[in-house]
């Protein structure tokens, strides 16, 4: 978790072979899964934001351990994410069709 912007925009082009402006924002979490950094891509440059659960908190968020379950989430499921809930709430979801 000690990357600023370029140093996550590096991470985004060298292994996830894309351009940091391709997606509107990429999540990143430390080992412990007790801290996120979001970098979000903004019309005149890109924005970090950091968010660390409190010490007193037990909770982890919830991450994937490979790159196999790596995803796009909705920003519905950003914000289960960001208040400490899975993000595939199945009662949530409509199914469509």
């Amino acid at each position: 978790m000690r990357r600023s912007i370029d140093g996550l925009c590096a991470v985004i082009q060298d292994m996830l072979r894309a351009e940091p402006d391709t997606m509107p924002a990429y999540l990143f979490c430390g080992k412990r899964c007790d801290r996120l950094k979001i970098l979000i891509k903004e019309p005149d440059g890109m924005c970090l934001l950091y968010k660390r659960l409190d010490s007193g908190i037990q909770g982890r968020f919830r991450w994937p351990r490979s790159r196999d379950e790596v995803k796009p989430i909705t920003w519905k499921q950003f914000d289960w994410l960001m208040s400490g809930l899975e993000i595939e709430q199945p009662k949530a979801l409509k199914k469509e069709g």
